[in-house]
């Protein structure tokens, strides 16, 4: 493809004429397609050829940026030791239904896969439509992925076709010749079987309409990820074509849900037909209805759009009228491919050349394209309180997308981002807590901390305003740090609450630390509710000065939870002092303890997604205490580089950790910032050494391409900060310089100011290494950079690059604006090691 290019503005042009790049990537906005180079499949598979565990856990279908419509397939995998359905789409399962709502990349129990459809050919014995086990459908042929477009033909012979809108969906069904069904089964949703939180349908309603060919009602369901509350969910469907018969069915509830009266785990019977409309009353039977069309029809396809709506069937209608006036189903892709690249794909402009590694430039599209999927911008779709600020869902979760994907909505989308600010401040305001993982109108799972402080936090340093209210920001974010949550018992763990909040408050205020025999999750929590402090304390210095300090010395208090006695276990060399099991008399337990194992690394293990080795290094608002602890920098590099050397990782992670061998595991979140670490040593080419070898190793384009869940894009936005050449810190105002994967990258951010990163001299596969750097024409010394140095109203980053493994930076290390934090005296480094080691194993506590 040709090199499109255009010119910067004047303050900008001098700067770079003086280097010879006197076009910028692309010419206007607008005149390349940018769609074009994403692959909507990447991350479909696992290491597994065929399989979706161990992969990215995608959606694969139709929808728009933030929409609340993703309009897929649903499929069923057979093998359920290897079962992964979160997303609906699976490279080899079988097709149970077309449904309109979906996550993307998320781990746990499936979410969603509701207000269906399914094409059929019959609906005759051995068919029966109460059991989709009688009609699911192998996929023949290869699938067809594009932005806005999914098409796949079925064993049947049937051919959807389909694609969305912001809140409606358009699909077509071409059939072979004979009869032509589609059922609409009320009571379809993604199952999760042998899971304590599988989804459930709790009654609905079906009415047809102008002889069949308009079909309204709603379906209620609870459960699934977030342990969910009954959620409404209202639908207004349309064919193009009036069928020759349409009929409603009921019919009684199979699914076996506990305490539930009428749920039963009797064989399917068969559904009671209808006329025009059937409810579903307080025995929750299963509603739907039948649509046929005569076999002697002229025309072999049908076709059918859909909104739905969180208010109104009414409201529902509207969408489907407005948003997909056509029944031309390309006029839909046509729409959604120009609101991807208008508003997502075109903020970021890299050269697009022959010249250019064209996989490069695929994996860039592609993951803005995942990291835009989610959450969902449900303005005006609120159905649970009255308010003037926007609403937002399908927080899935906080604990993912904080550490890197929110600091790029803020520099891509401001306008979006401020939006899920002030929702998850209007949360809070209404529901008492804001979220950490919220889906379904409803606040949980929370795996760690109280992590939507952190994204307040990290906007708050960088000066976002708008229409936020921070002072009741800060307000929420001070229930976090001081109220314990109700206790809900989940499963998951029963010490304290999952659904919001911060659950172990019990053991964090009056201790000072998280005890190992009062909370699930002691280490890895502990780190998380220091950073959730330290994020109090960036907004209190503003907005209540006199708090600052106390949530400072909160914020050091991950020191309580670290034994410098604590020893690896089965490496070479060995390495002293580690984040360890404390129990509630402020005795470390140590007894055969081995950092590098978590024991399982789940809700009720000691560290959850990593182990306490990997979370040691997770203090990012303190790296000078970190430093000190592990020995100092020299000990500090060595440890650093030993998690990246093969065959060190001693723990089995399940999915979570498919194909990876070494303790640093890039497919889990704690481990994000880790390779970025040698820039706190001045060693900034090591930090671009590693990266990029984990980069190259895990991303490809390919359907096994990310490492592990893709966890609504922020395994994607790793990436694309690895090729921007720069990273967050986040809760600060801090990016660490790295190296850019692009010659010249062309940056739209906060709003209307141009960032341009160029890299002179750039050999991927040799000279990927900084020589020295140039921001705004000035030499620089650091390597880091603030906020406010460039990216409010933008400017240019020059990076010169070679193959030498140079030391250029001269400046001061990255801050560590946590260091001046003095921990709880309840629980302070003296009295933790005036109890030893020896003294605990001599009392023979058992443990």
């Amino acid at each position: 493809m040709a090199y499109h290019s255009i010119l910067f503005a004047a303050s900008l042009v001098g700067s770079v004429l003086s280097h010879g790049f006197d076009r910028s990537p692309q010419a206007e906005t607008g005149s390349v397609d940018y769609s074009q180079f994403v692959n909507p499949l990447i991350g479909s598979e696992g290491p597994i050829p065929g399989q979706a565990f161990g992969g990215g856990d995608i959606f694969v279908g139709g929808a728009v940026p933030f929409g609340v419509v993703k309009v897929g397939i649903d499929t069923y995998e057979q093998n359920l030791s290897l079962s992964t359905i979160n997303g609906g789409y699976t490279p080899r399962g079988l097709v149970t239904g077309v449904s309109m709502m979906h996550e993307s990349g998320t781990g746990g129990a499936p979410k969603y896969g509701i207000v269906s459809q399914m094409p059929l050919i019959t609906i005759e014995a051995p068919v029966n439509i109460l059991d989709n086990t009688t009609y699911w459908q192998n996929r023949t042929g290869n699938d067809t992925a594009r932005v806005g477009y999914f098409s796949t033909r079925l064993e049947n012979g049937v051919t959807i076709s389909l694609s969305g809108a912001r809140h409606s969906g358009i699909m077509q069904y071409q059939y072979p010749s004979g009869e032509k069904h589609v059922l609409v089964d009320v009571s379809h949703y993604l199952p999760a079987y042998g899971s304590y939180n599988s989804q459930s349908f709790l009654g609905g309603e079906i009415e047809l309409q102008d002889d069949g060919r308009q079909y309204t009602g709603y379906g209620q369901y609870g459960g699934g990820f977030g342990e969910g509350a009954p959620m409404r969910v209202y639908f207004c469907g349309e064919f193009e074509e009036v069928p020759n018969q349409a009929r409603t069915w009921r019919a009684r509830n199979t699914d076996p849900y506990q305490r539930q009266h009428v749920f039963s785990n009797e064989p399917y019977g068969m559904p009671t037909y209808g006329n025009s409309s059937e409810q579903s009353g307080f025995l929750l039977d299963r509603v739907g209805a039948v649509f046929s069309w005569s076999n002697t029809s002229a025309s072999n396809s049908v076709t059918s759009k859909v909104g739905i709506s969180f208010i109104s069937a009414e409201k529902a209608c509207t969408f489907k009228d407005s948003e997909i006036r056509s029944w031309n189903i390309n006029d839909t892709v046509q729409a959604a491919v120009d609101e991807w690249n208008n508003d997502v794909f075109s903020k970021v402009q890299v050269p697009l050349g022959t010249s250019q590694n064209q996989t490069n430039v695929i994996l860039m599209y592609s993951s803005l394209y995942f990291m835009h999927l989610m959450p969902s911008d449900r303005t005006g779709e609120n159905p649970l309180w009255q308010s003037e600020e926007p609403y937002w869902d399908d927080f899935y979760t906080a604990w993912d997308i904080f550490r890197n994907t929110v600091s790029l909505y803020h520099l891509l989308q401001p306008t979006y981002y401020e939006g899920m600010i002030r929702a998850l401040i209007d949360i809070w305001r209404y529901e008492g807590y804001m979220p950490d993982g919220r889906s379904g109108n409803y606040n949980g799972l929370t795996q760690g901390g109280s992590n939507a402080d952190n994204i307040l936090a990290d906007a708050y340093v960088k000066s976002l305003k708008g229409s936020i209210n921070w002072t009741a920001g800060y307000q929420a974010m001070v229930k976090d740090a001081e109220v314990v949550p109700y206790n809900t018992f989940s499963i998951l763990d029963l010490t304290g609450s999952v659904k919001e909040g911060r659950g172990a408050l019990y053991d964090w205020i009056p201790l000072g630390y998280l005890s190992a025999d009062g909370s699930a999750r002691s280490l890895s929590r502990s780190v998380e509710y220091a950073l959730n402090d330290f994020a109090l304390y960036q907004v209190a210095q503003g907005e209540a000065p006199d708090d600052a300090q106390k949530y400072l010395n909160r914020s050091a208090q991950w020191q309580n939870n670290w034994s410098h006695n604590a020893t690896s276990v089965n490496t070479t060399p060995s390495f002293t002092g580690f984040l360890a099991p404390r129990l509630q008399n402020g005795m470390f337990n140590l007894s055969d303890y081995n950092p590098a194992l978590c024991g399982g690394c789940e809700w009720d293990s000691i560290s959850y997604e990593a182990t306490p080795f990997e979370y040691s290094f997770v203090v990012p608002h303190d790296l000078e205490t970190l430093i000190d602890f592990m020995g100092g920098a020299a000990a500090f590099e060595g440890r650093l580089d030993y998690v990246f050397m093969p065959n060190t990782s001693q723990q089995n992670l399940g999915a979570n950790g498919a194909g990876i061998n070494t303790i640093i595991n890039i497919g889990n979140e704690p481990d994000f910032a880790t390779p970025y670490l040698y820039n706190y040593l001045n060693k900034q080419h090591k930090s671009v050494e590693r990266s990029r070898a984990l980069a190259n190793q895990y991303y490809h384009n390919s359907n096994n391409g990310v490492p592990g869940n893709s966890d609504a894009g922020a395994i994607n936005s790793w990436l694309i900060w690895q090729m921007l050449g720069i990273y967050p810190i986040v809760t600060q105002p801090v990016y660490l310089l790295e190296s850019p994967w692009f010659s010249d990258i062309n940056m739209t951010i906060n709003n209307n100011a141009t960032l341009r990163i160029v890299a002179h001299d750039l050999d991927n596969n040799d000279s990927h290494y900084v020589q020295s750097v140039k921001i705004n024409g000035q030499v620089w010394n650091k390597n880091w950079f603030e906020h406010a140095d460039i990216m409010v109203n933008g400017g240019t980053i020059e990076f010169f690059m070679g193959s030498n493994q140079t030391i250029w930076e001269t400046g001061n290390v990255p801050p560590s604006p946590g260091h001046g934090g003095k921990p709880n005296a309840n629980g302070t480094y003296a009295m933790a090691e005036t109890i030893g080691v020896k003294k605990l194993r001599r009392r023979d506590l058992g443990f």
